[in-house]
């Protein structure tokens, strides 16, 4: 198997297993990978259980298509972090449950959105800022994450879900799968008084294990 099948079939078991466990429900959610030339990325309105390595969509690096079924229509918020963050290799959107909870919330931060709860969101995820409200699929979305000119490797789409990018895409669904326990942690929590880690823990963070 070459390179690009074993990636393909990778993106198919990542996404099964983040569909079983209730990450992103019917056929919401999408998963991306850059290969030469391109990126590969799940089908639009596909279902992240039932993925076929063979019709994941393959389009260029300006996200024109060229294989494959239609790539998703939340192809232009992935292509913004590509382009911003070039050491990005892989991105996970999903809706996943408490993340998208937190979304909704009034009370979220937007500079902040995900509490530092535990080292291991800061290590993996860093500073996730809440993007407002635009209509799932609009070039609005890519705009947006251009303008954090890759400053940060998630965001938290307001009434919608988190985006999680990484240098790979084991390390991108890990990402994603922190970000997700962590704002499970932040409603069990809400309204309680908790201990977050401070700037000096984080910056020790930092130093040890470096940026997201």
């Amino acid at each position: 198997m070459d390179a690009e099948a074993e990636l393909r079939s990778a993106i198919a078991d990542f996404g099964r297993s983040l569909f079983e466990r209730g990450y992103s429900a019917g056929s919401s959610g999408n998963i991306s990978a850059r290969v030469d030339g391109g990126l590969l990325i799940t089908p639009t309105n596909s279902c992240l259980g039932r993925l076929d390595p063979g019709r994941i969509s393959r389009v260029d690096a300006s996200g024109a298509h060229l294989a494959g079924d239609l790539p998703s229509k939340e192809l232009p918020l992935h292509l913004a972090l590509y382009n911003t963050r070039p050491q990005a290799g892989a991105v996970v959107h999903l809706h996943a449950p408490h993340a998208t909870a937190l979304s909704c919330l009034a009370t979220t931060d937007p500079a902040d959105a995900i509490p530092a709860l535990t080292p291991y969101v800061v290590m993996r995820v860093g500073r996730v800022p809440l993007l407002p409200y635009v209509r799932p699929g609009s070039s609005a979305l890519g705009e947006m994450i251009r303008a954090l000119g890759g400053r940060h490797a998630a965001v938290l789409l307001a009434n919608h879900g988190p985006v999680v990018s990484a240098a790979g895409l084991a390390a991108a669904v890990y990402a994603a799968e922190e970000l997700e326990e962590t704002a499970r942690l932040a409603i069990l929590l809400h309204g309680r008084e908790v201990n977050l880690l401070n700037a000096q823990q984080i910056a020790e963070l930092a130093e040890t294990f470096g940026s997201p």
